[in-house]
């Protein structure tokens, strides 16, 4: 595994990123830990740092996607696949 995706996904803070991917982490993050508490300061952050409607709407989608599919694995017990490795752990 690529160690910048392994530095992403133990901590985006610490990766390097540009500020741009910076602030779509931090939305998302927000998204999926705080999801009532997103304001339209959020997405003007994210217009400040170069981000247009469309690309707002299709991480918001995405991030959302996945915040659900994980939270039906999770409720209905799915395993996760035997051949897939967790970012966080590390390279094989």
């Amino acid at each position: 595994m690529d160690l910048y995706v392994h530095r992403i996904a133990t901590d985006w803070r610490q990766a390097g990123l540009s500020p741009a991917d910076q602030a779509l982490c931090a939305y998302a993050e927000k998204l999926t830990r705080r999801p009532k508490t997103m304001a339209e300061a959020d997405i003007a952050t994210l217009r400040r740092h170069g981000f247009d409607d469309a690309a707002i709407h299709d991480a918001t989608q995405i991030v959302g996607y996945f915040n659900y599919i994980n939270r039906v694995a999770d409720a209905l017990g799915v395993d996760m696949e035997t051949f897939t490795h967790p970012w966080e752990r590390g390279p094989r």
